[in-house]
């Protein structure tokens, strides 16, 4: 196990314009389990692979246990892999897959034996240990390539989204087990997902990067409540944050007749930016259909019922306001009701509580 720090980290690829990992700063802890969010293009798998020795690092430095990775052989980093592809050999069991990396090392037989029952216990796989790879299913495939990667008592993990081939259900399944696995074991992680439930449900902090700069790194809850700009607020959060831009008359925020009510610590920052304007981020389960005709009025588009909870969808006939994109603002909302509202109706919306984000408007930072 090892600590492990991006300083400055820089990638570029030959041709590029941009740098595909832009000036990456990090600070992993030993045995933490760190995860890389973001969209398509955003940097997070070219980072991993940076650590792994598959990209080259163009200028900074990653450190592994306080060494310098620069020029350090992928082979000689003690990091081990679990790719998206479970990369298993269709003619080997699955105990000899789970070994094979081992056997090249030289280990002696009766030791390969040994770390790969404790590592198939470790899975569930005991009973699997003398199947083919056709023989098993997509959980259990990825399970041995976990297998595979745990028997080498690594460093390091590296895991490039290994669960993106899963059906919804299994990957919920599986991703609490290689969450429960990570504690159980103590290895620093670092893992590599687009799925930012994913991240936030396993990760113990969260980077968030967008066009190979980090935006954010913290613990799930402190992204969900802190978000230190309009990117990371819409992308963290599922359904994600309403946000949209407003007017800013006499210090507070009016939304189709409504003002917004802030609390002393977001009043005092509106008033003391200036603006004019400013993007607004209310969290869907931040707003409530009023039983009052006190509210935002609004037009109900569509209705996501999910048997615990429902999610409204509703159009603001607001000119004054827009979406980021300049579109007509729809907000979301969460209600405990079934079929709390009919498509087509008009309703009204309250906020549930202050939780009121702001952020500036020309560079989408949380307003200071």
């Amino acid at each position: 196990m090892a600590s492990i720090t991006y300083d400055a980290a820089c990638c570029v690829y030959p041709g590029a314009d941009k740098l595909a990992v832009d000036r990456l700063d990090l600070d992993i802890a030993d045995g933490e389990f760190v995860v890389l969010v973001g969209p398509s293009g955003s940097g997070k798998s070219t980072a991993l692979r940076m650590l792994a020795g598959l990209e080259e690092i163009d200028s900074g430095q990653i450190r592994i246990g306080g060494q310098n990775m620069v020029g350090v052989a992928p082979k000689d980093r003690d990091i081990a892999m679990v790719f998206q592809n479970y990369a298993l050999y269709p003619n080997k069991t699955v105990g000899e897959n789970m070994g094979f990396a081992l056997k090249m090392r030289g280990i002696p037989a009766d030791e390969r034996k040994r770390k790969v029952a404790e590592a198939a216990e470790l899975l569930d796989l005991t009973e699997f240990l003398d199947r083919k790879p056709a023989k098993l299913s997509g959980g259990q495939r990825q399970r041995v390539a976990m297998g595979r990667a745990i028997v080498r008592e690594p460093q390091v993990f590296c895991m490039d989204e290994p669960l993106s081939n899963l059906d919804a259900k299994l990957r919920v399944q599986t991703r609490t087990q290689i969450a429960a696995l990570q504690r159980r074991l103590g290895t620093t992680t670092v893992y590599v997902t687009h799925d930012q439930v994913e991240a936030m449900t396993m990760g113990d902090r969260v980077a968030v990067l967008r066009h190979g700069v980090l935006q954010q790194f913290a613990t799930p809850t402190d992204l969900y409540d802190n978000p230190t700009n309009a990117f990371v607020a819409g992308f963290i959060g599922s359904p994600s944050m309403n946000l949209f831009t407003a007017p800013v008359s006499d210090g507070g925020i009016s939304i189709a007749g409504s003002t917004v009510d802030l609390d002393a610590d977001t009043e005092g920052r509106l008033r003391r930016s200036g603006l004019s304007r400013v993007i607004v981020g209310i969290r869907p389960e931040h707003l409530a259909i009023a039983d009052t005709d006190q509210g935002i009025n609004a037009d109900v588009a569509l209705l996501e019922e999910l048997g615990s909870e429902t999610y409204v969808y509703a159009g603001v006939e607001d000119p004054s306001i827009s979406t980021l994109d300049g579109e007509r603002v729809m907000l979301v909302a969460r209600s405990t009701q079934r079929s709390p509202a009919k498509l087509g109706e008009g309703i009204r919306l309250r906020q549930a509580d202050r939780a009121v984000h702001l952020f500036d408007p020309d560079t989408g930072e949380r307003l200071p």
